[in-house]
């Protein structure tokens, strides 16, 4: 019978820190954004006291930078909509923190209630609703930063043709997309 045992034969882990890679400061790779976007979610204090509800227009709040990336908090009355839009060539990340929100893609439509997260590359065209009847908060990280975010007609056959158009506000793009 051999007695060997793993940290017989490799040694102790902890005995050898120089191979061991430091944690990141900053999120790299898509499970560490949505890991990030995960620990935001369950820490209620970073963000809750800034939600702000608007009538008029979606509310939205820069939440975080880093580099080559943005957080943003953003809240949803019911009927108030994003429009169908990508992100430029913008990566992201979005998490739904309360309420419910619709997202409408070429594929369908899929419900998000608190906790759901979709991640999405350059090119994915959505588009995302508050259709409850309660108000909606959702986080959203960008990587790289949000630049643009071309709004695109409903018409797919104009869609395919390349038919775009992007609102620019102050500068980079107006991030109460998704």
């Amino acid at each position: 019978m051999n007695s060997d045992s793993d940290l017989q034969i490799a040694g102790d882990i902890l005995e050898v820190p120089h191979l061991l890679q430091p944690p990141r400061e900053h999120p790299a790779t898509v499970a560490e954004f949505a890991g990030l976007a995960r620990s935001l979610a369950a820490d209620r204090s970073q963000w809750e006291h800034l939600v702000r509800y608007d009538a008029a227009s979606r509310w939205y709040h820069r939440l975080r930078t880093g580099p080559g990336y943005e957080v943003w908090l953003l809240s949803w009355v019911p009927g108030q909509g994003s429009g169908r839009h990508d992100h430029g060539r913008s990566s992201g990340v979005l998490t739904v923190l309360d309420g419910t929100l619709t997202e409408r893609t070429g594929r369908g439509t899929r419900s998000l209630g608190p906790g759901a997260q979709r991640v999405f590359a350059p090119g994915y065209v959505h588009e995302v609703v508050n259709d409850a009847l309660e108000p909606a908060v959702s986080l959203h990280v960008y990587h790289p930063g949000l630049t643009e975010m071309p709004m695109l007609p409903r018409d797919s056959a104009a869609a395919a043709a390349g038919a775009r158009c992007a609102a620019a506000v102050g500068g980079p793009m107006d991030p109460a997309g998704a």
